[in-house]
């Protein structure tokens, strides 16, 4: 008898040892590290555009070891808030303009000095190359980590007042810029009242009609169907601005460096994806902000705006280092 209940004993716990790692056993297999990837546009947006590639490359790479949760329209705050929060280990990565990142690294700045690149290719040239990389290398000095740049695109000027053909139009216009010394004096240089201001805030801004304009690529002022409080948009192509796939160090250091390989390469494919989307839409972009009315200056007097911004390569050409004159030399 007391055979027989041994036996019977036995059986039980196997079944129960069975049973219990039947039961932790899809547990084990769903357990994965999450990233929070966060920006402040809408899902129509190529930063969207760009973090869903993003999203989907490292889930499929890492065998759904990191899964990617993606955070848009400024959930997480603006971005600003979101380097800041990068940098103390609250936010863990995002896609962010180039503009805000050169107050934490100033001499990132130089990429978006106004009629720097003649075209999208040459901006490609030199982001892709060792003069981007470098850049991106400056960004762990401030408790970041820069993995590839997205693109933000060729900024263009809008406005609610009036048509702008050469600089002598901007002249009083109160334009939102972003919060960077760069691009506020290089509207001042053009004679615009410049008011640096979040995006968010800009959105609240011209639907009370408390600013008159703002300046941003193709695939923003449709997406955020600015033709709603902007009638007039002007292809003035001022600016080319990167954006920037960037982590904090300590979510960097987290990763294994077979991990951080894939967030490098995937970061890479989805900005080259994103840059593509942005180009073949602009045409179409531009086509339908016509149609719902918006009046497009398709040939401003470009000549006559770059002359007008010399006094801006004056004021910040040495705060870049030797940055500049290697840009130069390689267009």
């Amino acid at each position: 008898m007391k055979k027989v209940l041994a036996c019977l004993f036995s059986a039980v716990l196997m079944v129960v040892a069975t049973a219990c790692f039947t039961l932790k056993e899809p547990d084990l297999a769903q357990a994965s590290t999450e990233i929070r990837l966060a920006h402040v546009v809408n899902e129509e947006d190529s930063f969207h555009i760009a973090a869903m590639k993003f999203k989907e490359i490292v889930e499929e790479r890492t065998d759904g070891e990191i899964s990617i949760s993606i955070y848009p329209n400024a959930q997480l705050g603006d971005e600003r808030n979101l380097l800041e929060g990068m940098r103390m280990g609250t936010v863990d990565m995002g896609v962010i303009t180039n503009g805000p990142v050169a107050n934490f690294v100033e001499e990132i700045a130089v990429l978006e000095l106004p009629f720097l690149f003649p075209s999208r290719e040459d901006a490609y040239d030199i982001l892709d190359g060792p003069i981007g990389s470098e850049l991106l290398d400056n960004l762990k000095r401030v408790n970041l980590k820069g993995l590839a740049y997205a693109e933000r695109g060729f900024r263009n000027l809008t406005n609610s007042k009036r048509p702008v053909h050469t600089p002598e139009d901007v002249s009083g216009l109160k334009i939102r810029v972003m919060e960077n010394p760069v691009y506020i004096d290089t509207f001042r240089a053009l004679g615009a009242n410049a008011v640096p201001m979040a995006w968010t805030e800009a959105l609240t801004a011209m639907r009370q009609g408390t600013i008159d304009g703002q300046e941003n690529p193709v695939n923003v002022i449709h997406a955020f169907k600015l033709d709603e409080q902007q009638d007039y948009l002007s292809m003035t192509r001022h600016t080319y601005a990167p954006a920037i796939f960037v982590m904090g160090q300590m979510n960097w250091q987290g990763l294994s460096p077979e991990q951080q390989e894939i967030f490098v390469e995937a970061a890479q494919e989805a900005s080259e994806h994103a840059r593509q989307v942005n180009f073949e839409m602009e045409e179409e972009q531009l086509q339908e902000l016509q149609e719902r009315g918006m009046q497009v200056i398709e040939e401003p007097d470009l000549e006559a705006f770059r002359s007008e911004v010399h006094s801006v390569y004056d004021k910040y050409g040495d705060d870049f280092g030797e940055y500049l004159e290697r840009i130069l030399d390689e267009l």
